[in-house]
């Protein structure tokens, strides 16, 4: 890649990685596209690859308000969901995957700006989970439907156990890609070089936090989906 392409991916991953350390997810939402067209070969592998790192940074700082027995029954969905989304990758054409994952979320997020939210309870959040893996192994844009499922909490609840479930979820999509074959050499090395951006989004997002109160939170989670799904949509289309 050039330099103007580093700059570009640099800044995607530095506003990703404020998000997602702010709301709990947005790093496959808003750098995946970008990285995507900069070189598609580090999509999902590099993604899934410092939302790892990330997530484990907002576990450890905010690691009291983390929901274990929701996030429990969450990872158990997302056992055959990561299993599903590494199969998908491998047999199914990636515009097919696009579309049918793009129209998913935008009807889970017309449903939630209208009023909807399911309650985190048992089956919701199997469901929520095992949709996650698929579309995150797959796309790495597992977000929403977690982010669905928990609107209504607070922003320190919300952020870490969402960030606790993806830290588990995450090396569970990356043992799944390196089985498949679709995690490669160069999506570890830029990964690696991609890391002390990260770091810098994780450190600004402590300011971001200061002025997002649980209202617009939810309006951040809603508008993040719908604008994911509809790159998604738009570039499968193009």
């Amino acid at each position: 890649m050039t330099g103007l392409d580093w700059l570009v991916v640099g800044v995607a991953v530095f506003v990703a990685s404020c998000l997602q350390s702010s709301i709990g997810f947005g790093m496959g939402m808003v750098a995946a596209p970008v990285l995507a067209v900069v070189d598609p070969r580090m999509v999902p592998g590099t993604i899934i690859l410092l939302a790892t790192a990330l997530t484990a940074l907002v576990v450890v700082r905010e690691r009291t308000s983390v929901d274990v027995r929701g996030a429990g029954w969450a990872l158990l969905g997302r056992v055959p969901g990561v299993i599903a989304g590494a199969a998908l990758l491998v047999v199914l054409p990636e515009r097919g995957l696009a579309i049918m994952l793009g129209a998913v979320v935008l009807f889970g997020v017309a449903a939630t700006a209208i009023g909807w939210s399911p309650t985190p309870r048992r089956g919701s959040l199997v469901t929520a989970g095992a949709a996650s893996g698929l579309l995150g192994t797959a796309t790495s844009i597992g977000g929403p439907p977690m982010a669905l499922v928990w609107s209504g909490s607070s922003g320190a609840a919300l952020r870490s156990t969402m960030s606790g479930f993806f830290l588990v979820g995450s090396l569970m999509s990356l043992a799944a890609l390196g089985i498949t074959g679709s995690l490669d050499a160069r999506s570890l090395t830029a990964g690696a070089l991609l890391l002390p951006v990260v770091g810098l989004g994780y450190v600004v997002s402590r300011r971001v936090n200061r002025v997002l109160d649980r209202r617009r939170l939810r309006w951040v989670s809603i508008v993040v989906s719908a604008g994911g799904a509809l790159v998604l949509l738009i570039d499968a289309v193009a």
